[in-house]
């Protein structure tokens, strides 16, 4: 196996005073970059910023999303099998006498300039937290709170964006939530889940179609943001945010039967994480936000893990 190298990191962008919450996508021959640009890590009204870059060194915005009274947050970029973009987002809004409500919301786009209207779905308290599109259909995880103690991670499926069906209710303990699904060449899926509760160890989960039976196994380590891709050799490599005595960073970590684990810290640290991820031309492109240099700002690195 290739020991995964730092091959290059460079800041891309951090004109907000809180930039955060990346995706990471390559359209058409380009680079789009998705992340929340707001006044702090929450409680203000987030928007929605896209850039673009031709390769990768120098960016450009293509599009700033807002929505009234909305805190637009962990936006979601993808490409849909008709060839269009969609942007997944949660968004929480203050209700009636302070009350506070959240539901997901998407738009879609020919270019990444020009979006439609942000479109809600599924229901008030969930929240949709990525999708992986698998042939025709994506599927996502969502997550909502029942109680303090009570959290469900439900699997849904849609064929275009809008509406989804429910596929299972996901039996993983210990309050789960943020979740990213990935597929093998033959149609096995695999599943990281956040936990926030019990020990806090990330799991893991294993299935075939029609992807309603799990196995799962503890990672044994916390996770935050987590994401994943199975490249072509059928390698999994993770990025998420290690929590530790020395605080916060992001790393790279191999995900498989052996488990879950580390191998590389990128430069990062204090509020940090949620890193999108490309494989190409034998690099992973990893975008990441973190505060290591002051206030959060995004940075895209590049990671050799093939020879």
């Amino acid at each position: 196996m290739v020991m995964p190298r730092l091959v290059s990191v460079h800041r891309i962008w951090g004109s907000a005073p809180h930039s955060a919450f990346t995706d990471l996508v390559r359209f058409r021959g380009r680079w789009f970059c998705a992340f929340r640009e707001a006044q702090n890590h929450a409680g203000s009204r987030g928007r929605i910023r896209v850039v673009s870059s031709d390769d990768g060194a120098a960016w450009s915005s293509a599009a700033l999303i807002s929505e009234r009274d909305v805190d637009l947050r962990d936006p979601k970029i993808s490409t849909m099998p008709d060839g269009r973009l969609m942007l997944l987002a949660g968004g929480t809004e203050d209700g009636a006498r302070g009350a506070v409500s959240r539901q997901p919301r998407v738009w879609f786009s020919d270019d990444a300039a020009a979006w439609t209207g942000p479109r809600r779905i599924l229901e008030p308290g969930d929240w949709l937290w990525r999708v992986t599109w698998q042939k025709d259909r994506a599927y996502g995880v969502s997550y909502t709170i029942a109680s303090p103690r009570r959290w469900n991670v439900t699997l849904y499926a849609t064929t275009d964006g809008l509406q989804y069906q429910r596929v299972c209710r996901l039996p993983v303990p210990g309050c789960p939530n943020e979740a990213t699904i990935r597929f093998a060449k033959d149609g096995g899926a695999v599943l990281l889940v956040r936990r926030e509760a019990g020990d806090r160890a990330g799991w893991v989960g294993y299935s075939r179609p029609p992807y309603v039976t799990w196995k799962w196994k503890s990672v044994g380590l916390r996770i935050g943001g987590p994401n994943f891709l199975i490249l072509a050799d059928g390698g999994m490599w993770a990025v998420c945010r290690r929590s530790g005595d020395d605080g916060h960073r992001v790393v790279v970590a191999r995900l498989g039967p052996a488990g879950y684990r580390p191998f590389l810290e990128l430069p990062s640290g204090g509020d940090c994480s949620y890193a999108g991820m490309v494989a190409h031309r034998g690099r992973l492109w990893i975008s990441y936000y973190s505060s290591h240099e002051g206030r959060a700002q995004i940075y895209l690195a590049r990671v050799r893990v093939t020879g």
